[in-house]
């Protein structure tokens, strides 16, 4: 494990839920930042990406809160499990959003919409039922870096992070 920094096996058990929490913060900021200030509205598929980090976060600070306590020390491992798994999840959710953007299967039904913005011009026939503004397709990736989507990303991302869940479960020495 050379390609690790030095000291991260004996501190990143008990780091870890900070570690996770701090990361779902951040991708949460970055998705955000990327709908308010880049303009790009997400689409089903993306919001049910942010859900993962929002279960992640929670159960990253819950666990923060529970292993201050004495007695629950012995869940850490679980705690580094569980949190490994959800970003895992992640991951594959992720993955199979940018299957979608590459037309390697199919999306869901309920993200065939075609992207779309309401102005101050058009509000009046969003607010009487006239204008129908469908969300962003699923199947059409809105910002590319290197030819990988944010979903694409997002899944290089995640999967990192439940490795790193993985290695502070089994650098704990216990095995759950």
């Amino acid at each position: 494990m050379a390609y690790l920094p030095a000291g991260l096996r004996d501190r990143l058990p008990a780091a870890w839920p900070a570690v996770a929490l701090a990361f779902s913060a951040f991708m949460l900021a970055t998705a955000h930042a990327f709908e308010r200030f880049g303009g790009y509205a997400p689409c089903l598929l993306c919001l049910k990406q942010r859900e993962v980090y929002w279960v992640a976060g929670a159960v990253a600070l819950v666990g923060i809160g529970l292993l201050r306590t004495p007695k629950a020390q012995s869940l850490r491992p679980w705690l580094a499990l569980l949190i490994a798994a959800i970003f895992l999840l992640g991951a594959g959710l992720a993955a199979y959003h940018a299957g979608v953007e590459w037309k390697w299967w199919p999306g869901p039904g309920a993200c065939l919409g075609v992207g779309g913005t309401v102005s101050s011009l058009n509000m009046a026939g969003l607010l009487d039922g006239t204008l129908k503004v469908r969300p962003p397709a699923c199947d059409t990736a809105a910002w590319r870096l290197l030819g990988l989507s944010m979903a694409g990303w997002n899944a290089l991302a995640s999967l990192a992070f439940a490795g790193l869940g993985a290695l502070a479960w089994r650098w704990e020495g216990k095995s759950p």
